[in-house]
């Protein structure tokens, strides 16, 4: 197994198989009620790769004209989010070791040509808390490098179930996902998620606790 860069945890097989068909279940509940967008890039107004949506009292969101930030209600319905499923809220609590809940759930879906390019997650205001990543689907080639883009990355197949923690000294890591590998899961088979694919729930604390 790679050594991943400090901070940043890699949990293989957390979740068995009827804890992520249990959450699949959730997530087809919130995507109901918050349905899939396609987000844009800043500035160019370029498409992202992937599809996404978010639960919680916050989330991310980004658009042409405005940008990346988080926002109370859905880009598109104008409604407020669903809320973070309890299963998720357990999870932080085990994983996280902090003391504040999350206050946003990303829900991203990668079919099976999506990529995300080298990035990190800056946009909230609390850093002292991790961000807690949970693969569902399909398995992906996760990369992850240091707090520089330039610094030097390593690559990890995430398979559905894995969950990763960046925290620490990687909570600003840069990071992506390289590739899909079509095929590679049957949990989404009968999900009424539309298509096989990989579905990537982030969760962050955005704001400081009061």
């Amino acid at each position: 197994m790679p050594i991943l860069t400090e901070g940043v945890r890699h949990l293989p097989g957390l979740l068995d198989r009827a804890a992520q068909e249990a959450l699949a279940e959730d997530i087809r509940a919130v995507v109901r009620d918050a349905p899939l967008f396609v987000p844009a890039m800043p500035r160019t107004g370029k498409e992202m790769s992937v599809r996404m949506t978010n639960c919680g009292p916050l989330g991310w969101v980004t658009d042409k004209e405005r940008g990346y930030r988080y926002q109370d209600t859905h880009p598109v319905t104008g409604k407020p989010w669903p809320p973070i499923p309890a299963r998720l809220m357990s999870l932080w609590d085990d994983v996280a070791d902090y003391a504040a809940p999350p206050e946003a759930c990303l829900v991203n879906f990668y079919a099976e040509t999506a990529r995300m390019g080298l990035h990190q997650d800056r946009d909230e205001e609390e850093f002292s808390a991790p961000v807690v990543s949970v693969s569902l689907g399909d398995a992906c080639l996760f990369r992850v490098g240091g707090p520089k883009r330039g610094d030097r990355t390593v690559s990890v197949k995430l398979q559905s179930g894995d969950v990763v923690v960046l925290g620490g000294a990687g909570r600003l890591a840069f990071h992506g996902v390289d590739r899909i590998y079509p095929g590679t899961s049957t949990l989404f088979n009968s999900s009424g998620l539309n298509a096989p694919g990989r579905i990537n729930l982030t969760l962050r604390r955005v704001t400081m606790p009061v």
